[in-house]
């Protein structure tokens, strides 16, 4: 895989400025700030309730924002792989129409797309028969026809099995590198995600920790959120601006702090 810049040197493709959702009286998040640069995978985990379907829907403009500021690209250039779609089974409804539901695609538009994923051979099956993986394929083709600059993915690999999670990660790899997109995710297959993705920001409302994958480095917030999987799993090493610190509080709890970043 190749592995995007830190973006620093680039103007963000959509970013997060002191993003906050309020429901109510209760805040969904809070304090959400960071960007997307092009030809980065990026990867949202947390547990659920985390907020990590919040910030996509906000990111996407379906639901509003309490605080901050949102830049986001073109919205005809944002490309959605949502977390559920429901489908009546008895529908008759084939892939041609599922992929595009007006008809108004040209039909070699349609088939080039498909061929992308790898379902073209089933364009004119219902949507019925397919597999998990391949209906995921069939959506991804989908939202690739609006030839998105940023792919969103709301947990993509759901319903799919091992073999077929560890194609559809592959396959995201080779889009990125091949069309030059911006990947953000959203996924619970935190074993795949670490070695699937340039950066992954860790969320509980707020982002605990952010950075690269990396096996190592051990993050608290991390380990705290995850229980006993974060041992079975590639972590990743982060930078922040704050120090983890034990009850004690005389010592951090972050191998990657300084006597500089020590903070109560």
């Amino acid at each position: 895989m190749t592995t995007a810049g830190t973006g620093e040197d680039r103007a963000p493709l959509a970013a997060f400025e002191s993003v906050g959702v309020r429901a109510g009286r209760r805040w969904l998040l809070h304090d959400i700030t960071f960007g997307l640069y092009p030809g980065e995978i990026v990867t949202l985990v947390g547990p659920n309730g985390a907020g990590k379907t919040t910030l996509v829907k906000a990111l996407l403009g379906i639901i509003p924002i309490t605080t901050g500021r949102i830049l986001r690209p073109d919205p005809s250039r944002v490309g959605y792989v949502p977390q559920r779609l429901f489908l009546d089974p008895v529908m008759p409804l084939s892939v041609r129409r599922l992929v595009s539901p007006a008809c108004r695609t040209p039909a070699p538009v349609i088939e080039a797309a498909l061929r992308e994923t790898g379902v073209e051979m089933r364009i004119d099956d219902p949507v019925s028969n397919l597999s998990g993986g391949e209906f995921q394929r069939v959506l991804l083709a989908r939202a690739l026809l609006r030839n998105p600059s940023l792919l969103v993915l709301d947990e993509p690999a759901q319903g799919v099995d091992y073999r077929g999670e560890m194609a559809l990660y592959q396959l995201l790899s080779r889009l990125r590198t091949e069309r030059g997109l911006s990947i953000l995710m959203v996924s619970h297959d935190l074993h795949v995600v670490m070695a699937s993705t340039d950066r992954v920001i860790c969320l509980n409302g707020h982002i605990c920790c952010s950075g690269e994958p990396r096996v190592v480095s051990v993050s608290p917030e991390f380990r705290d959120l995850f229980g006993s999987r974060a041992d079975q799993l590639a972590l990743y090493a982060h930078h922040h601006d704050h120090c983890h610190r034990s009850d004690s509080a005389t010592e951090p709890l972050c191998p990657t702090c300084t006597p500089e970043d020590k903070t109560p």
